[in-house]
Parts: structure tokens; sequence; C-alpha cells
């Protein structure tokens, strides 16, 4: 039997299907994505016999695949009767097996990944020990469902779609989202989802609003077309405010302050005004204390990080924001007053 370039391509491609636990594959939709793959990399389709002849006879007998048939919505769908098997899997060596225990001792500290069992599972078969912590991570024991990053990490990996039941903060009704999973976040200790819609948008959603996940093997993945990590470079957060354009953004901050904030930075496009002279005629009334500025959009997490300065920073420009932090401060100025007086 030919064991060239395109045999070895469709016998990788065909085990990561056939470990798919999220999707269900039978014999003609493995032909076919089998021959997407091909097509891809350049090399001519297969026939529906050639697929039938790997699952019956070429996977068995050169790996000792075990590949059993089963049924669903009445169809009849192959797959690995282990579903840890892999035809590519190779022992590991013994620096390999050190490093990936330390990785695996690291996660498990992590409460929030508590539930991801695969971990405690993988670390019986590498006999990898228990050890002082020497990592320790800040997050929040008692949020709600933080028992979910497990599966939604388990939908994002293995590329599956799902029917999201969400509540939000604004609504008492509980809405369903047909959501393609790609990223896990978070930010002031909530972690939150990143995914596709249905019309092509990327939208953020709380762990601690959803109500439930249904995989719906049925409808295609669709890969995410987007930077996520630079659609993240000009927000605080996860919210990406509509419209809006990045900002130049002045602050002033209290000598006291600074250095916390010099350190830990609001955005990383944070940067100190070294030559303020015209600033400072500018704004006189503001003794010593530094000026600095961000270049980030305008979104609700932004203003919160600056309410959580309020003693510490005042904003200069632009005057929007500043007149919205100072609608805020005068608002709670009038509560405060009016239940102490």
């Amino acid at each position: 039997m030919a064991t060239n370039k395109s045999t070895i391509l469709r016998y990788k491609h065909l085990d990561k299907l056939l470990a798919n636990r999220n999707n269900y594959y039978n014999v003609k939709e493995l032909l076919e994505k089998c021959n997407e793959q091909l097509e891809t990399e350049g090399y001519d389709k297969v026939t529906r016999r050639t697929i039938e002849k790997d699952l019956e006879e070429s996977l068995p007998s050169l790996f000792g695949a075990d590949i059993e048939t089963y049924k669903i919505d009445g169809r009849c769908c192959k797959r690995y009767k282990d579903p840890t098997f892999s035809i590519f899997t190779e022992k590991l060596t013994e620096q390999e097996t050190n490093l990936l225990s330390e990785v695996l001792n690291t996660l498990g500290q992590f409460d929030c990944l508590s539930n991801f069992n695969w971990i405690e599972d993988l670390k019986q078969r590498l006999e990898v020990k228990h050890h002082c912590k020497i990592i320790s991570f800040d997050n929040n024991p008692y949020l709600k469902n933080s028992n979910l990053l497990g599966e939604l990490f388990d939908k994002i990996s293995n590329k599956s779609a799902i029917k999201l039941q969400y509540r939000k903060f604004s609504s008492a009704e509980v809405k369903e989202y047909i959501l393609h999973p790609y990223l896990l976040k978070q930010y002031n200790n909530r972690w939150f989802l990143i995914a596709g819609t249905e019309d092509n948008k990327i939208g953020n959603y709380a762990l601690d609003r959803i109500e439930g996940i249904i995989s719906l093997p049925e409808i295609r993945y669709r890969e995410c077309d987007v930077d996520l990590e630079e659609r993240f470079e000009d927000i605080v957060g996860v919210t990406v405010p509509q419209g809006k354009n990045i900002e130049k953004i002045l602050l002033w901050v209290t000598d006291d302050c600074f250095p916390y904030i010099d350190t830990k930075p609001l955005h990383s496009s944070q940067c100190v005004i070294k030559d303020d002279r015209e600033i400072r005629q500018k704004y006189h009334q503001l003794n010593n204390g530094k000026f600095i500025r961000l270049e980030c959009r305008i979104n609700y997490e932004l203003k919160q990080l600056l309410l959580s300065y309020i003693k510490d920073v005042i904003i200069l420009t632009p005057q929007k924001l500043q007149g919205e932090i100072f609608d805020i401060i005068k608002e709670k100025n009038e509560q405060y007053f009016s239940i102490t007086n």
C-alpha cells in the first residue's frame, strides 16, 4: 500500500475526525471533509471506497485503531471506541514528561479549572506527583458558573457550535443564541466567553449569566476571521464599543498614586507626559502630580476603572468623558447628602 504524502494527510485528518466527541460523522461526511482537506493541500480527491477501506482495514491493521459504528438521529456514524486514542501518539521523553507534569500541577492549582477532569486523568497516567504551589492565581472561588470553564474550553478546542441560554443583567428573560465559541477571557475576576454570532458579529457573554449550553454538531463551526488579540488592544476589559474611535485621554494623577499607576498601567497605551509645561499652565490649579495620556476606546470598563481611582485621578480630556464622570460623582454626592442630612 502506498504511503505517500496524500495518504498520510488523509490518515491524519481521519484521525482528528474519529477522535472528535463533539461532532458526529458518517462515512459520507468523513469523505467530504477529507476531500476538502486534500483539495486545500493541492491533492486529488479520493473515492468513498478508499475511505471505507481506511476505516475497515488500513487504520485497524496499521495502527491498531478500534473504530466503532454508532447511531445518532438515525445516522450510522464512525468514531474511535477509545476517545483518547490517536494513530499519531508518541511516547514522551523523560524531559517532556517532567515539563508537562509541572504545567499540569500549575493548572491544577487554579481553582476555576478544577472541573477539567482530563487534567487529573492525565496526571495519573503520567504519575505526576503533588508539590507545593509555585504560582498562585487570583480568582474568585465563589464566582457563579466557574464550572462551565471546562465545558466551554472543550467546545472551543473541538470547534463545536453551541446554543447558549443566556440571561442579561438588564433582563429577567432567558434568551437563546447560536454561537461559535472562540476565546475564554478573564477580566476583573470574572470570566467571559468571546464568540461569533449567526450574523457574523463577535459578542462577549459573562459566564455567571449563562443558564445552559447545548452542543450543535449539526451546525458547521465558523472559524474566527479577526485577530482577537488586536481586537482587545484598544480597550480596557472585554466590551468593544460599536462606532467609537480611539481617543486621546489626558489624566492628572496625584504624586501618592502615581507610582502605583506607573507600575500597573491603566491601559497598554499609557505614557507619562514629561514635557508638561504647557499643560501645567493650562491647569495651574493642579499642583504637583503627573500628567499621563491613554489612547483607547471609551467603554464601560474604562469608566469603572477611572472611578476606582476617583480620589487620585482627574480626567482633563475629552470633555464628554469628563462630563460623564462628573455627572456620576454629582449624583452620588447628592445621594450621600440626602441620607446623611
